[in-house]
């Protein structure tokens, strides 16, 4: 299979990935061929990902709103994505592939980590097939077997956490090259679903905006993105063991590594949802334990100073870093 890309006969490559998507749904096939509606000089491109998947192992393809998702029997290892016009980004899981070369940063591209960027069936080549084995292979062996769960830390206090956001982008912004614009954006703290309510703000519950149908979670204070500022207050339980402190709450997000806080950006259409197109994280592990002692003292709380607009002009998102973000203890 690895010869496809460089092969004669393109039409054997369009027959292979026509072959791999008529097994799908209807429903399935249809996604697809919105997705290159108009931009049906890139189909070919997906055909040749399709048609290279039978030299990997068993694989299961799965049509979403924007991509092709392809799965291992273990989860997700590479996703095909119409970004633009021009080009079609192989997204991939590669855990410990940092980027470099070929690989790009892959931000919005599923579960990807990595990505390639093909405008060509003959991009998918020798070079582009090996990172796609070796996410196939990355995602196929079973996980390390879990360790028993360690007992929870002794609870030492609550901390009120506040973020303070300023300079936001505006209403409109493109964030990706050739990419569709979004409209009415709002950005909002991420929060838990129906069934485990946040914390009531003052005068009720805190209003919130659903993620799209089936997620989990809830988008908390929706803010405008032509607001002069934006300000969430959260309450969050401090443990702490020999390892230092640890963080939990129905707004604490991530595992014990990667405790943070999440602000989601997103369109509001008007139906009571918020169409996400990217986050961002604010990390416990950031904030020194000196500044974590200080805030949980009586009268203090810790706050997040954040430039909610990064260097091009649009939503930050990630990991914020100074001097996007600022920790500190102030008085309540």
């Amino acid at each position: 299979m690895s010869q496809l890309p460089d092969g004669p006969d393109p039409d054997q490559i369009r027959e292979a990935g026509q072959a791999a998507t008529g097994v799908l749904p209807a429903e399935a096939r249809e996604l697809i061929d919105g997705q290159y509606a108009d931009r049906p000089h890139l189909r070919p491109v997906l055909d040749a990902v399709l048609a290279a998947l039978p030299g990997l192992g068993p694989v299961t393809v799965q049509a979403r709103t924007t991509l092709v998702s392809l799965v291992t029997p273990r989860r997700t290892f590479a996703v095909v994505q119409a970004t633009t016009k021009n080009r079609v980004d192989l997204g991939l899981r590669l855990d410990t592939a940092r980027p470099g070369g070929r690989l790009l940063a892959a931000r919005d591209v599923g579960a990807a980590t990595v990505r390639i960027g093909l405008s060509a069936p003959g991009d998918l080549d020798e070079e582009a097939l090996g990172w796609l084995r070796r996410a196939y292979e990355e995602n196929t062996v079973p996980a390390p077997p879990r360790r028993p769960a360690r007992r929870p830390a002794p609870v030492v206090g609550q901390l009120t956490v506040v973020i303070e956001g300023f300079d936001l982008p505006g209403l409109t912004c493109g964030p990706v090259p050739g990419g569709p614009g979004h409209q009415n954006v709002h950005v909002a703290l991420g929060g838990p679903g129906k069934d485990r309510r946040g914390p009531a703000g003052p005068g009720g519950d805190r209003p919130a905006l659903a993620y799209e149908p089936g997620s989990p979670g809830l988008a908390y204070e929706p803010v405008p993105g032509d607001a002069p500022a934006a300000r969430w207050e959260v309450t969050v339980t401090v443990r702490r063991d020999q390892d230092g402190f640890d963080f939990s709450g129905p707004f604490v997000r991530g595992d014990g590594a990667d405790r943070h806080l999440g602000l989601a950006w997103g369109d509001v259409p008007g139906d009571g949802t918020l169409r996400v197109f990217r986050g961002a994280k604010l990390r416990f592990a950031d904030v020194g334990p000196g500044v974590i002692e200080q805030a949980m003292r009586p009268g203090q709380r810790l706050v997040a100073r954040v430039r909610l607009t990064d260097a091009r002009g649009n939503p930050v998102c990630a990991r914020l870093r100074p001097p996007a973000i600022t920790w500190s203890a102030g008085p309540g």
